[in-house]
Parts: C-alpha cells; structure tokens; sequence
C-alpha cells in the first residue's frame, strides 16, 4: 500500500480490526513517518454488470458511491450514510449469488433506498435512470412522491420541486418563508 502523502510503497501496520465485511489497518509510512488508514474488504466473486446495450463489465463500488453522491449534491445527507447504502446494496447484490446483474437490478435498488433517504436525491436518481424525455414524465414522479401516504411528507424537499402543499398540514411541516429584504 502507497503512502497517500509521500507515495512511498513501505508502509508497516500498526493496528488492524474487523468492522462489518472487512478489515481497517492503521499503517505508518516507513519513510515520511505518517500514519494513515486502510479498509479491505472480502469479495467474494466476480460479479459482472450487464448494462442496457448489452456490454457486461465488472461491479464498481466507487463508481456506484460517486453516481450516488452526485444525486446527493447539496443534500444534508452525511457521506457515511450514503457508504453505508452503498455497502448495503452491494450485500444485497453479493446474496443475489448470480454472477451477472443486470444495471436496472442496481438502479432499481439505489432508488428504494433514496425513496426513503431523501426524495430530492430520489427525483434527481430517477430523472437520469429512467431518462426523462419531457416534462410530464418528471411530474408524475412528483406526484406519485406526494401521493405517497404511508411515508411523512417532508414539505421542505417537495418545495425544492415547486409542489404546493394542502393547507391542512401543520404550521410545523410547511416550508417558511423567507422575507424579502429591499434595497
């Protein structure tokens, strides 16, 4: 393992613990003298993703994690929670025990989870997943969010989206609104 500071390949380990499916090593650099942590974690096999065309290519964590942080842009969500999705979906896969999984299987999961994570993340995922061509397929995405009774409606994410909300909702789950301030 590299040093990420120095780039130097001697590093030695100075502690390793099991956490969840892997391992953290604490290691220190041989030749600048900084500590810095490692996470391993066993896989299992192979598993391939089959995607729309047809082309299949090896699971990537990362590139999952980075698709999914981007869908979360500008959204209160910790980045260790959204690691944790990734992990989970990854163990949902791995239970699969299929050696090939097709991309809308991953899709289709990501959107569950943000389903009930945070449903601006949700819209954005589904907007770029099911490709909309056009405003109405947007809006029924919407729609079907608010339509949603057995979840709580978070007014202040739907107001990102322009969704007006019934006057019956308590003062407390209504957006505020800000004053304007003239000049």
């Amino acid at each position: 393992m590299g040093c990420p500071y120095c780039t130097s390949p001697d590093s030695k380990v100075t502690d390793s613990r099991s956490v969840g499916a892997g391992v953290r090593r604490r290691r220190e650099c041989l030749r600048c003298g900084l500590r810095f942590t490692t996470y391993e974690r066993l896989q299992t096999s192979v598993l391939l993703v089959v995607k729309r065309d047809g082309v299949r290519q090896e699971f990537d964590r990362d590139k999952l994690m980075s698709r999914i942080i981007t869908a979360c842009a500008k959204r209160p969500i910790p980045i260790r929670v959204i690691g944790k999705m990734v992990s989970d979906i990854e163990n949902d896969l791995q239970s699969l025990a299929k050696a090939e999984v097709s991309s809308s299987i991953i899709g289709e999961m990501v959107m569950e989870k943000l389903r009930f994570l945070d449903r601006v993340a949700y819209v954005r995922w589904a907007s770029v997943y099911r490709d909309f061509q056009d405003l109405e397929s947007f809006e029924r995405v919407v729609r079907d969010l608010k339509d949603e009774k057995s979840q709580t409606i978070n007014p202040a994410q739907l107001s990102l989206l322009g969704v007006e909300f019934p006057d019956h909702l308590p003062a407390k789950h209504r957006p505020r609104r800000r004053a304007r301030i003239s000049r």
